[in-house]
C-alpha cells in the first residue's frame, strides 16, 4: 500500500466531495476533481488517475503551474470556512505515481485506425492534441521547431518553478502512445504547410504565440531593452552583474523574469506596473516568492520613456490613478530614475511573418481565425491555443488541444 502523507492526507479529508462539483466547473479541463480525490481516499489509485486523464495528459504539470487559486480552487466550498482543499497537491501526486509505477494512458477508441496527423508544435497544446488522437488510433507525428518538446514549459517557465525532469518524464507518458517526433522542424523553414497536406489526413497548428508587444513608446529600439517571453525561451541573457533591471507588467511572465534576472545577480531587480497589486494577473505566490527573493515592486507606475544614447541610461515614469472605472496617468508625478536594463512583458503576441506564409485566414488582431470547431480557412488544417488568442494558461492551452483533437476526430470520421 501507498502511504500518504500527513499533508496530503489532510486535504483529502477537508474535501466535502460536493455533487455538483463547483471546483469542476471553474477547471478549464474540466478535471472530474471530487470524483478523483474520492477514489484517493478510497485507496483507488490508479482508478484515479484513469478518471482524472480522461480529461487531462499532464496532471504532474497542471498541477504544479497552473495558478488553481484562480481556477478550481476559486469555487471551493471548503473556503467557504477557511482554506480551500489543495487539489493541484492531489493531482500531481496521482501524475507523479503514474510515472512512479508505469501506468499508461487508456486508449480510448480505434475510430481514427489508418488516419495520419501532423501536430506542428510540442507545447501544452500540441502535446495535449497529440495525446488525444493516440488514443483514439490516429498515427500522430509532431513537428517541434527546438531541440526537445515542451514548448513553453520546457523554454519558457524557469527550472525553479519547473523541474525539466519531471517534464521529461511527462512527455515520455504521452509518448508511450506510440506518437512520432521530429525536432528541428520550423515551419515554413524547413517543413511547409503544402508537404504536410499531401502526407497526412489533417494538420494542427499550436506552436504558440511567444513574441513579446512592445509599449510603443520612445526608446523602446535603445540597446538593453528585451522582450521578456524571448529571454525565457532563449535564455540568452547579458550580464545583469550590479544592474538595475526594469520589468514592466505584472504577469506571470514578469513574475519569471524578475526571478530568473535576480538569481542571475543582478543588482536591482524592479517590477512596474501601472495599477495595484490585487489586480496583477500573476499568481500570489509567484508575487509573494518574487519579493522573498529580493524582487522590489512599484505599483501604479507607469512607463513612458526609455533614454540613453545608443543603450538605456535612465527610464522616465508617471504615476498613475483610477478615475472612475478608467486608469490614467496623474499629471506633473513624472520621476526618473537609472537603468541598465529593460525587459518587456506585457503580453505576446503571434509570429505574424510566418502566420502570413501560411496562406490561412488570419483576424484582425494577428490570430489565426478558426470556427467553434477549430477549423481555419483550409479544411484540412486546424489550429488551436494562443494561435488563435485563446487563454495563456497551461490549463486552457490543454484545453483548447483536446478540443481540437475532438474537432479532428469527427472531420477524420465523416471523411
Amino acid at each position: 500500500m501507498f502511504n500518504l502523507d500527513v499533508t496530503l492526507s489532510n486535504e483529502l479529508a477537508r474535501c466535502y466531495g460536493c455533487k455538483n462539483k463547483p471546483c469542476q466547473s471553474k477547471c478549464p479541463l474540466e478535471n472530474d476533481v471530487t470524483g478523483f480525490i474520492e477514489l484517493v481516499k478510497n485507496e483507488k489509485y490508479e482508478d484515479a488517475f484513469e478518471l482524472l486523464t480522461r480529461t487531462t495528459v499532464l496532471p504532474s504539470i497542471c498541477s504544479r503551474v497552473c495558478p488553481r487559486v484562480k481556477q478550481c480552487q476559486s469555487n471551493c466550498t471548503a473556503g467557504f470556512k477557511g482554506e480551500t482543499v489543495n487539489i493541484g497537491l492531489v493531482e500531481c501526486f496521482l501524475g507523479d505515481m503514474a510515472v512512479e509505477k508505469g501506468w499508461r494512458f487508456s486508449k480510448i477508441s480505434d475510430e481514427l485506425k489508418n488516419k495520419r496527423v501532423a501536430i506542428v508544435g510540442g507545447g501544452p497544446a500540441g502535446l495535449t492534441a497529440a495525446a488525444f488522437l493516440a488514443r483514439n488510433g490516429a498515427s500522430v507525428t509532431i513537428y517541434e521547431k527546438r531541440e526537445k518538446l515542451g514548448g513553453i514549459l520546457m523554454y519558457g517557465i524557469p527550472a525553479f518553478r519547473l523541474d525539466k525532469n519531471i517534464l521529461d518524464k511527462a512527455i515520455s507518458k504521452i509518448l508511450e502512445l506510440g506518437i512520432e517526433v521530429k525536432v528541428n522542424c520550423e515551419l515554413e523553414k524547413n517543413i511547409f504547410i503544402e508537404d504536410l497536406k499531401s502526407d497526412f489526413d489533417a494538420i494542427f497548428l499550436g506552436f504558440g504565440a511567444n513574441v513579446s508587444n512592445k509599449m510603443r513608446i520612445s526608446g523602446e529600439d535603445l540597446k538593453g531593452v528585451f522582450g521578456g517571453n524571448e529571454l525565457l525561451e532563449y535564455d540568452n541573457h547579458p550580464t545583469y552583474d550590479g544592474k538595475n533591471v526594469f520589468i514592466c507588467g505584472g504577469g506571470n511572465v514578469a513574475m519569471d523574469s524578475a526571478r530568473t534576472i535576480k538569481r542571475l545577480n543582478a543588482g536591482n531587480v524592479t517590477v512596474l506596473y501601472r495599477r495595484s497589486e490585487e489586480e496583477m494577473p500573476a499568481e500570489k505566490k509567484e508575487i509573494a516568492e518574487a519579493k522573498d527573493e529580493g524582487v522590489e515592486f512599484l505599483f501604479h507606475t507607469n512607463l513612458i520613456e526609455i533614454l540613453g544614447n545608443d543603450k538605456v541610461n535612465k527610464i522616465k515614469c508617471i504615476k498613475t490613478a483610477y478615475e472612475g472605472d478608467k486608469l490614467k496617468n496623474i499629471s506633473d508625478t513624472e520621476f526618473f530614475l537609472n537603468a541598465d536594463y529593460v525587459v518587456m512583458a506585457i503580453g505576446s503576441s503571434t509570429n505574424i511573418k510566418v502566420l502570413n506564409n501560411l496562406g490561412l485566414e488570419i483576424d484582425d488582431k494577428g490570430y489565426i481565425k478558426v470556427n467553434e470547431n477549430y477549423y481555419t480557412s483550409d479544411e484540412k488544417v486546424f489550429a488551436a491555443g494562443d494561435l488563435i488568442g485563446e487563454k495563456s494558461t497551461v490549463a486552457w492551452a490543454s484545453r483548447s488541444g483536446r478540443n481540437a483533437a475532438d474537432a479532428i476526430k469527427n472531420f477524420l470520421r465523416e471523411e
